[in-house]
């Protein structure tokens, strides 16, 4: 179970920003327990490199980019902007025609990135190759039991998503508000709560609930660095809580995306007994792909989470996680200090 967090007040020189200190960050070498997770089309340089350089942990994807090779070169963007460390994504899931992932983890090994975020599949085929080269694992987890495998695999720690989150919650339907605490009586190993957090107020619960942080992923959609169209960030903060669409519910595969038109045409035809096949050409990754760069909210399907309800501009990449920083400290100090 997760060790009492310690609060730790910065320098003079810092202007007092607030520091939380816990296994995470200790263990990741970070500022603050403040994850912006790998995001397709979305975990680009400028992003990592500002949540990074803020003292979180910024998140390159590694299949946004379409060779290895261009994922080097965008890795090395990166670092011509921050100098903090900064992880990369690799999802590995099933496919006709996978990527060629084995050269994904060399080009990653090669870079010299110290930190990766797996999600899909296990990461254990893997765990070799990035313990010979001192790569720290954060492994995506849907469940307790997932978690306690990628734990005996070896990874350093755990992103634990909860049924609020953006993109595949997994089959078992348990919020955060249960799986989190669940997964710190089950865990050794330093874990973060993924899936509804969008501030500091969220930080501050995921701790008292046993997490060792947070992982923000529409969050960080929604801020001046993202890559995605303006319109859909000023979508996200104009939908409520009840925006989003399950879909590919009855295919045992299901997906949290923002409700439109063509999530809604998905769900339909799925619950009338439709299959996969009937729905493919709605649910095309290039027109996901098409959303996020022209901004057609109504194109294709996109991800976001139930979290949009309460994000409510578009800031700075570092100033959500300043912030929110700032705020779980002042309900950590102060607001809870009240019942102490």
């Amino acid at each position: 179970m997760s060790e009492t967090i310690s609060v730790v007040e910065r320098p003079e020189r810092d202007e007092a920003q607030p520091r939380l200190r816990t296994r995470f960050t200790e263990a990741l070498g970070i500022e603050h327990p403040v994850v912006q997770g790998g995001m397709m089309w979305v975990g680009r340089a400028e992003l990592a490199a500002a949540v990074s350089e803020a003292g979180g942990l910024g998140i390159i994807t590694a299949l946004t980019q379409p060779t290895p090779a261009d994922l080097v070169k965008e890795i090395e963007r990166a670092r011509t902007m921050t100098d903090k460390p900064i992880g990369v994504n690799l999802t590995i899931l099933p496919s006709i025609s996978p990527p060629p992932y084995d050269e994904y983890r060399r080009a990653i090994v090669d870079a010299g990135v110290t930190i990766v975020e797996t999600a899909g599949s296990s990461p254990e085929p893997h765990m070799e190759m990035f313990r010979d080269a001192g790569v720290r694992v954060i492994h995506k987890c849907t469940s307790v039991r997932h978690a306690l495998k990628a734990q005996s695999v070896g990874v350093t720690a755990v992103s634990i998503d909860g049924f609020e989150c953006a993109g595949h919650p997994g089959e078992d339907d348990v919020p955060g508000l249960v799986l989190i605490p669940a997964a710190a009586d089950a865990l050794e190993i330093p874990f973060i709560a993924s899936g509804g957090f969008a501030d500091g107020r969220g930080l501050a619960a995921a701790l008292a609930l046993g997490a060792d942080g947070v992982n923000m992923g529409s969050r960080f959609m929604c801020t001046v660095e993202s890559p995605i169209a303006q319109s859909v960030k000023e979508r996200i903060v104009a939908a409520s809580e009840l925006d989003t669409n399950l879909i590919f519910r009855s295919l045992r595969n299901t997906a949290r995306v923002a409700k439109n038109s063509v999530s809604d045409e998905v769900v339909q035809i799925l619950a009338a007994g439709g299959r996969f096949p009937d729905v493919q050409p709605l649910v095309a990754g290039a027109r996901g792909r098409k959303v996020f760069e022209d901004g057609d909210v109504e194109a294709g399907i996109w991800t976001v989470g139930q979290v949009q309800g309460i994000i409510r501009d578009i800031p700075t990449a570092g100033e959500v996680v300043r912030r929110t920083v700032a705020q779980a400290h002042d309900v950590l100090t102060r607001r809870l200090a009240q019942f102490a």
